[in-house]
């Protein structure tokens, strides 16, 4: 005999589920599929990747636990017996102080996601509650858990065993009531490399995440990723790389840029995958020849020198994260020492430079890159690879000197053309991609328009001109 179909559905409180499981029973007993990834997601349950299983026993009626909100996620049953199940919501937000109530039976299991409190009443002799959750419990853990009292009138949790006649452990009577309870936070953002150019764009763009330096934490360094609790954020954004792209050519620099791009990387997608973490990577045009004159998401990469080498082979470790935003970006310009800020320098003191007039591409601000990454973290579009840089003509370095000395009133003819080959003559420099433009097409369909470059490079200069 089998009783009832593998089915979802949604409560009052969001994210909170409610599965209903097949039971096959017959002279011997029952068997249930308790978790069932493949069946049980196709239907619309969290992939919540449970690492540990718990069973808490109750050999009589009326045992009442709770109401514990926990910084994991959990799928809680019962084994046997039967138990009055009821969760809050403690999480910041409209639906915190939400009461759901279900009866749990065999064919019932409840997915409750972080921050939801939890708690479950005894209904027969031996009863069996099992739930399976997605982090390890540890001391530290439990430091942030989040409690609210079974018996606050505000909640009016109709238990079927009145709380008096209950068996409730001292804690659970003495927690607070709803209307002094924090609520739990949700999980945060964190940006590494941000004190680098995109780090401080991405620290004003995302006030409320955490950014750390070098200095809190070095992603080349082994033991740095032991230090962190993962499992407080929902979030990594790695703007942290090593970017001297002649330096790169180096003995010194290829070990340098190899750990920064490659293997820092490697551990960041080890960690993001094995806590479910959103792992946002900024990678380069560096990773494609140039021979093509654009560039879109779907070219395989074929780096020219080592700088490009690292930034694909760390490309090819992020795309291994199940939640992964690659982001390839060209010409970057923001707070601190670059092509433009250079130009601008060179002009006010008079200076006539020779540029290099055959490699073509297109400048990415700061500013603009951080916009756009805010963007897909907040609409969530299909993960993959994104290519965000300015929007507008595509332009020779030469072109874009000219432009910089214009807008600081120097005649653009001050700015003298040259080729990369002239150029790079009895100088030890990486080589470049010709061409580096990257079709925006794929980011413009997710409702991001990049603005255009000559718009950007005026506001920028007159922010320099300011700062002066």
């Amino acid at each position: 005999m089998t009783v009832g179909e593998l089915g979802i559905r949604g409560t009052a409180i969001p994210g909170l589920l409610v599965i209903d499981l097949q039971v096959h029973g017959d002279a011997r007993g029952w068997f249930k599929e308790n978790w069932q990834r493949e069946k049980m997601t196709t239907l619309g349950l969290p992939d919540f990747g449970p690492v540990q299983n718990n069973v808490s026993f109750n050999p009589q009626v009326g045992v009442t636990r709770g109401i514990h909100a926990e910084p994991w996620d959990k799928l809680v049953s019962v084994a046997t017996g039967r138990a009055f199940g009821a969760w809050v919501d403690l999480r910041a937000g409209a639906s915190f102080g939400t009461v759901v109530t279900v009866e749990l039976a065999p064919d019932t299991a409840v997915f409750v996601p972080r921050g939801v409190a939890n708690s479950y009443q005894t209904l027969e002799p031996a009863t069996a509650y099992s739930y399976l959750v997605n982090d390890h419990w540890s001391p530290q853990a439990r430091a942030s858990y989040t409690y609210v009292n079974l018996a606050d009138p505000q909640l009016a949790i109709g238990w079927p065993i009145p709380l008096a006649d209950a068996e409730i452990s001292d804690a659970d009577r003495h927690h607070p009531l709803l209307a002094d309870v924090v609520a739990m936070p949700p999980r945060r953002t964190l940006v590494l490399g941000a004190n680098g150019q995109l780090g401080r764009a991405l620290t004003t763009a995302l006030p409320e995440a955490e950014a750390w330096g070098r200095d809190r934490f070095d992603v080349t360094d082994p033991g740095a990723y032991d230090t962190v609790r993962w499992a407080d954020y929902d979030t990594v954004i790695n703007a942290a790389a090593y970017t001297e792209v002649d330096a790169a050519e180096t003995p010194q620099g290829r070990r340098d840029a190899w750990a920064a791009n490659v293997t820092a990387v490697g551990r960041l997608a080890s960690v993001a995958t094995e806590h479910r973490l959103t792992l946002v990577h900024v990678s380069s045009d560096y990773v494609f020849d140039g021979t093509a004159p654009w560039h879109d998401e779907d070219e395989p990469v074929s780096p020219l020198g080592v700088y490009g080498q690292t930034k694909a082979a760390g490309e090819a470790l992020v795309t291994t994260v199940p939640r992964h935003y690659l982001v390839r970006t060209s010409w970057v310009i923001g707070d601190g020492p670059n092509f433009v800020a250079t130009m601008a320098g060179l002009a006010a003191r008079g200076v006539t430079p020779t540029v290099v007039d055959d490699q073509y591409g297109r400048l990415t601000f700061t500013d603009e890159l951080a916009a756009g990454i805010v963007h897909l973290l907040a609409g969530r579009p299909a993960y993959g690879t994104y290519h965000l840089t300015g929007a507008g003509p595509v332009q020779s370095w030469a072109d874009i000197a000219a432009d910089v000395y214009e807008l600081c009133g120097r005649p653009r003819a001050d700015v003298t053309p040259v080729s990369t080959a002239t150029y790079a003559a009895g100088k030890q420099t990486a080589p470049r991609p010709q061409h580096s433009a990257l079709s925006l097409d794929k980011i413009a369909a997710t409702g991001f328009t990049p603005r255009p470059v000559a718009e950007s490079l005026r506001a920028y200069l007159a922010e320099l001109t300011r700062a002066d």
